[in-house]
């Protein structure tokens, strides 16, 4: 296959691209990209045929900030006929062997939504024709390779493959996560979606443990500190504004009202630290720089306010300059990784662990 297909949040096309060059460049693999504002997807098209099944095998899909999800394609299917889409499609995969799973997508764009309730209906009949001709499994297999076929118009899909061990559990990427009744803010969906993504499932229970300490700098209402409340740990609170009144009366919140750059734990057996304050990134980054070479925390997830223009490499630049800093000081048992999460708008999330080496 020759393309490699990668959803990413609408407008941000241009940033998914810069990061896919760059990254394909590193595999000496040349190519070039093909995409339109607000389409949300991006196509990175090789110069050889093959190349696009190397980048979906050697690129991990959680180094990547920008793209939700990607597969390695075929060249657009156009002119799909009415009485008989199922077979360019299937004829398209047929180097695909013993797929575990069929997925019929769109970008997240709503033009491209209104395609929706057709792509469930299909997903039927072109589920029993793959299995027929043995490029899908009668049952599905998680080790398996995926199927995507991506309808981006009526009659127009991109069709091809990701492999199961480097791929997205989620349609299109995104998480279908639920706000509760009595959660104070839309973004605490922003930290449970940072949890889920950045926190393997296996180790969440010792990782995000009842009786934690922890620490949201910028916290008010509290869409952050519920997460962190939800989850059995306690909470302080750092912000100058009114906490909601639901978080403290559970007794395990204590608010200091207090600006969040100049707040000094009284006691720093933290384990998580949180922050979203609307802030420059290089001034949040250089916070969490400081609490780290203090050693006042194990893990931490925060936000990168982005600007508007060259957003690739500004977080890159951020995120390279803090490495180089925490090893200047001595911190040299660390990982970081980033997302632009479904539910991060003009932001990035960010998660350093220190020490992440040593057993939980």
């Amino acid at each position: 296959m020759i393309n490699l297909f990668l959803f990413c949040r609408a407008g941000y096309e241009k940033d998914c691209a810069a990061e896919i060059q760059v990254r394909a460049a590193e595999l000496d693999i040349g190519g070039f990209v093909k995409t339109n504002t607000n389409d949300a997807y991006v196509i990175f098209q090789c110069f050889q045929a093959g190349d696009a099944e190397v980048l979906a095998k050697n690129i991990s899909l959680d180094s990547l900030i920008f793209a939700r999800q990607m597969f390695a394609a075929k060249e657009l299917l156009k002119g799909l006929p009415e009485q008989d889409r199922i077979g360019p499609i299937v004829e398209a995969l047929t180097q695909v062997n013993k797929a575990g799973e069929l997925r019929v997508e769109t970008p997240d764009t709503n033009e491209a939504k209104e395609l929706s309730n057709f792509c469930r209906k299909f997903t039927v009949p072109l589920r029993q024709a793959l299995k027929k001709s043995g490029t899908l499994l009668e049952k599905e297999n998680p080790k398996r390779p995926i199927i995507h076929v991506c309808f981006v118009a009526s009659g127009q899909a991109y069709v091809g493959y990701s492999l199961s061990n480097n791929s997205s559990p989620y349609f299109m990427g995104i998480p279908r996560l639920k706000i509760a009744a009595d959660a104070p803010s839309r973004s605490t969906l922003k930290l449970d979606e940072a949890f889920i993504h950045f926190i393997p499932k296996e180790e969440q229970e010792t990782r995000l443990s009842s009786g934690m300490k922890a620490v949201d700098l910028g916290a008010c209402p509290g869409g952050w500190t519920y997460q962190l409340v939800r989850r059995g740990m306690f909470v302080a609170a750092v912000d100058n504004g009114p906490m909601d009144q639901g978080l403290m009366d559970t007794g395990q919140v204590k608010h200091y009202q207090a600006d969040g750059f100049r707040f000094e734990p009284p006691r720093k057996n933290i384990t998580w630290l949180v922050c979203d304050m609307i802030e420059k990134p290089s001034r949040v980054a250089e916070l969490i720089e400081a609490w780290a070479i203090n050693g006042w925390f194990k893990e931490s997830i925060f936000n990168l306010k982005l600007p508007m223009k060259a957003r690739y490499k500004e977080v890159s630049t951020i995120l390279e300059t803090m490495a180089e800093i925490l090893k200047e000081n001595g911190v040299d048992d660390f990982s970081i990784a980033a997302k632009h999460l479904y539910h991060d708008r003009d932001e990035v999330t960010v998660h350093l662990c220190l020490r992440p080496s040593q057993p939980w």
